[in-house]
């Protein structure tokens, strides 16, 4: 809302209106609540993992390698110290010098999906490209999670499963 109609609403007794200044792409983002036709569409917030293997670009390639293993997967998300994403580090370049900092291992600037979208577009959209997982952000970068087209899709198929639909 505008910093006017926040206002406007503190004046008539609402002591907790804000000025919600990134808009409404942010605010389905963040996963707060939604209103409208399309407000009970599954959005990548909410099948986001939010579990990836994160490391700082200073961290050592093998100490990072060691914990993605053990974290059973198979790469690493190098973040900065406000979880915005600078890169990723792929399990190939595991093997690589073990006293290496990550920066010289890692791939700069993956790609990203914003977690707005609709779970539907999204998986269509990977798999048509043969693209298994996504990393997911905020618009300013922020690491939200990781996004898995074999999930979203079995996520969609028990929704529709469980819809009851008349004629």
């Amino acid at each position: 809302m505008s910093p006017r109609a926040a206002w406007r609403l503190e004046s008539l007794g609402f002591t907790r209106s804000y000025d919600y200044v990134a808009g409404k792409v942010d605010w389905f983002a963040a996963g707060l609540p939604r209103a409208g036709k399309r407000a009970s569409v599954l959005r990548v917030v909410e099948v986001a993992h939010r579990d990836a293997a994160t490391c700082g670009l200073t961290d050592r390639l093998g100490d990072v390698a060691s914990r993605t293993r053990d974290a059973g997967q198979d790469a690493c998300l190098v973040l900065n110290d406000q979880d915005v994403v600078l890169g990723r580090v792929r399990a190939r370049a595991f093997d690589g010098d073990p006293d290496l900092p990550v920066e010289g291992a890692m791939e700069a600037g993956p790609t990203t999906i914003r977690p707005d979208k609709t779970v539907e577009e999204m998986a269509e959209r990977l798999r048509s490209r043969s693209i298994p997982s996504i990393v997911v952000t905020t618009s300013e970068g922020r690491l939200v999670g990781t996004f898995h087209v074999d999930e979203a899709e079995r996520r969609l198929a028990d929704e529709a499963e469980s819809c009851l639909c008349y004629e």
